[in-house]
């Protein structure tokens, strides 16, 4: 018996979420390891001066991702920049 293709696509389509979730997952512990790594001074902010040698990609964003001006991000506000 032929299984129909309209139950083939649904099963696939199922699992598509899961698969996005798995990446972005891995994605955001990445980024709290890195983060975690490069905060010397583990207060929970990454100044531009710690995302220099350690986050290039944080260090060349820095005032897009900082756009309030503080002069630190913290790992929600990279998650976040990574998310869009």
């Amino acid at each position: 018996m032929k299984t129909p293709f309209f139950v083939l696509a649904c099963g696939l389509l199922s699992v598509t979420p899961i698969l996005v979730h798995a990446d972005d997952a891995s994605r955001d512990q990445e980024i709290v390891e890195r983060f975690a790594k490069c905060d010397t001074n583990k207060d929970g902010k990454l100044t531009k001066e710690e995302a220099k040698g350690c986050m290039p990609r944080i260090y060349s964003h820095f005032s897009y991702i900082d756009s309030s001006g503080k002069g630190y991000v913290t790992v929600a506000e990279i998650q976040a920049m990574a998310n869009r």
